[in-house]
């Protein structure tokens, strides 16, 4: 299917800032194809662009407080691909992204950290 790319949080300001609660701010995000994970300082913003148009989008919302761990892994010599899988409360199997070599993987498992551990 494809890696997720890094995006620049000021570039999605104005897309999900309908979303947004008052104070929270985007940290980090990722695009899949047309799908995208927004890290946010409250929550996960997992969007699903549907249909052949891309009108019809569906947002899961997870607080970072029903993170019960997550997994990062990053690029080895001959497999290029980092991995990121996320597991919540209620749910047996993790929400589970590919991510591309040069994401900062570090940066991202720091931004999970700094909520979770709270």
């Amino acid at each position: 299917m494809g890696n997720a790319s890094e995006l620049k949080p000021e570039e999605l300001e104005k897309e999900f800032g309908p979303v947004l609660c008052e104070g929270e701010q985007i940290e980090a995000a990722f695009k899949l194809w047309r799908d995208k994970w927004v890290f946010t300082n409250r929550r996960l913003i997992m969007q699903d662009i549907q249909g052949m148009t891309g009108s019809k989008k569906e947002y899961h919302s997870l607080p970072y407080r029903a993170i019960t761990h997550f997994l990062v892994e990053t690029a080895g010599t001959f497999d290029g691909d980092c991995e990121l899988e996320i597991w919540v409360s209620g749910v047996a199997t993790p929400f589970k992204q590919e991510l591309k070599r040069g994401i900062d993987v570090v940066g991202l498992q720091k931004t999970l950290a700094k909520y979770i551990c709270k």
